[in-house]
């Protein structure tokens, strides 16, 4: 227990600003187990950034406590991953040979792609979720079925996200310019087979409080991750670090979009 604690603690340390005790480190040894607790982080992030939502829908507006919802979002995760969105779509824009992809993923600035991608991805985002507010108010019997569901689509939506970055962790080749890269030892070893089964409980957890066609957002969000890393590959032979970032915020927003639709068509 004190070793899986010391794992989910290394990943906590790794995805997220949240304080962790003094003694914990990016040991390249825990690190290579931390990604089945990435699910489970992405529930925790939902759980604070939704507390938030709930303060700012009760007594300002839904606007300011959408926006409040993902600026706690950012603030705790450090804006990890549309920092691996924006510079994916900064590489892959301006890029045309992998080396010329892999050397602008390694510049700290932002280029006009990563610009306009976080814009365009920051503004699906709010719109989305201010669709799916408003659905719920309509479809719900009461204030506390309301804030449950949406606090549990939030859950689902940052948990099964996170679960696609595994998956491409998985199942695609690493590769990078230099061997300094943070998200490296993630790659060394595979998860085995049980502990890519506990990332995948932690992700499908909050959809048990979620009705069941919810769980069709799942495959929407697969077929995204299977063709981004088959664009990856194509381009530059596997995955990045930035390219887990995209993966889990393109695959996020599918979710919400996913989610919107079967709310509106079929609950």
């Amino acid at each position: 227990m004190k070793k899986e604690g010391t794992i989910f603690l290394t990943a906590m340390m790794f995805l997220t600003r949240l304080p962790v005790p003094k003694n914990i480190d990016h040991s390249e040894m825990y690190l290579q187990k931390a990604p089945k607790y990435f699910p489970l982080l992405g529930v925790i992030v939902a759980l604070l950034s939704a507390s938030v939502f709930f303060i700012f829908h009760r007594y300002i507006s839904v606007d300011l406590s959408i926006l409040a919802m993902m600026i706690t979002s950012i603030l705790i995760t450090g804006c990890f991953h549309e920092d691996g969105f924006a510079d994916s779509c900064d590489a892959f824009g301006g890029g045309w040979t992998k080396d010329k992809i892999l050397s602008i993923m390694k510049d700290s600035r932002l280029g006009t792609y990563g610009v306009a991608g976080l814009v365009l991805m920051l503004s699906s985002k709010f719109i989305l979720l201010k669709e799916l507010n408003a659905y719920l108010s309509f479809g719900v019997t009461n204030e506390q079925q309301f804030y449950g569901y949406f606090i549990a689509l939030s859950m689902a939506a940052h948990s099964s996200s996170r679960l696609m970055s595994i998956l491409v962790i998985q199942f695609s080749k690493y590769v990078t310019e230099t061997d300094g890269s943070k998200s490296k030892p993630l790659a060394s070893n595979k998860l085995l087979v049980s502990e890519l089964l506990v990332g995948c409980l932690f992700a499908l957890l909050p959809f048990a409080l979620l009705p069941g066609s919810i769980l069709l957002a799942i495959f929407p969000m697969l077929l995204t991750t299977f063709f981004a890393a088959r664009y990856f590959t194509k381009w530059i032979g596997g995955y990045t670090g930035d390219c887990l970032g995209a993966t889990q915020q393109a695959t996020e927003i599918i979710f919400y979009l996913t989610s919107l639709l079967i709310w509106k068509y079929i609950l």
